[in-house]
């Protein structure tokens, strides 16, 4: 099955993400900044108000994004989207790429140019990139818990609204996979679909008319009992999703299913669990847990003399 595999292993790099979607999402976190985006009765007076407030500035500044703890980096190439947004009149070195392992008081990027700019952008730039590197960040401690061998850590689609690409693009920056990235590119039949169907023989039948429905697409069903299995992969399912199965249940699944699907866990899966799963003959282990339990990592901004 080595071309279903391909369609199931998706890595999203900096070049598969839109472009044009993200300087509107940049635009947007803008304007709550500098004009109320958001709330019904607009600001008075808009912008930057405090840089507004201090004397003069000079006309040039320096400043760096140093790490405050160890971390991955994830989110560099947005620093100069982000400036361009604010006017361009300043510009970003980065001195990191995204994926890299970074050590505390190491330098992601430095910053030149009107400190106008740079004040007005600080937020927003850190905000982004924060965010994604403690994603990044999160996924690389889950990957190293896992350990190395024949099973993938994947993500989910449980992600946050209009960031998905970016929050799936930082899970493979931090060392994992990505699962399917939306409704459109695989046909999943979860517990939801087998409560609308009533039995584990409707779900197979369900299989197979999604096999004829969508033949170029990869047909996924989601099981809780050993017993699902046999009539879901006789109906020709390409992965088995295994949902909260012991590591014991686990071998049993995947000693029935014999090499004929992938196999997938999932469900409940924390990073204190994970390497009971490393070692059991899974193709994946799938996680939500590597975007909506991340958490931002500390990045400062410091002005050079």
């Amino acid at each position: 099955m080595p071309a279903l595999a391909d369609s199931l292993l998706k890595r999203l790099t900096w070049d598969d993400l839109d472009h044009v979607a993200i300087r509107k999402l940049v635009e947007l976190a803008r304007d709550e900044d500098l004009d109320g985006l958001g709330l019904r009765v607009k600001p008075r007076v808009t912008g930057d108000r405090s840089t507004a407030a201090l004397a003069t500035a000079p006309r040039q500044g320096s400043a760096d994004l140093t790490a405050r703890e160890p971390l991955v980096a994830c989110g560099l190439p947005l620093i100069p989207i982000i400036l361009a947004a604010y006017g361009g009149n300043a510009s970003a070195q980065l001195r990191a790429r995204d994926g890299r392992v970074l050590a505390k008081g190491e330098i992601l990027a430095t910053l030149t140019g009107d400190p106008r700019v740079l004040l007005a952008a600080e937020r927003v730039i850190l905000n982004f990139v924060q965010r994604l590197s403690g994603v990044a960040t999160q996924t690389h401690a889950y990957a190293a818990a896992l350990g190395e061998g024949r099973t993938r850590l994947l993500d989910t689609r449980k992600t946050t609204p209009g960031y998905r690409m970016m929050e799936k693009y930082a899970v493979a920056c931090g060392g994992g996979w990505n699962h399917r990235l939306g409704l459109f590119d695989r046909v999943m039949l979860k517990d939801n679909h087998l409560a609308l169907l009533g039995s584990a023989d409707d779900l197979a039948a369900a299989v197979t008319r999604a096999k004829k429905a969508a033949p170029d697409l990869p047909v996924e069903v989601e099981v809780d009992t050993l017993a699902q299995i046999p009539p879901v992969l006789a109906a020709g399912a390409d992965v088995i999703l295994l949902d909260n199965f012991t590591p014991a249940q686990i071998k049993k699944a995947v000693a029935l299913v014999a090499g004929r699907a992938f196999t997938e866990a999932s469900g409940g899966i924390t990073i204190k669990t994970l390497p009971r799963f490393s070692g059991l003959g899974l193709d994946f282990v799938s996680t939500g847990a590597l975007v909506h339990q991340s958490v931002w990592v500390d990045i400062g901004l410091d002005w050079r003399p």
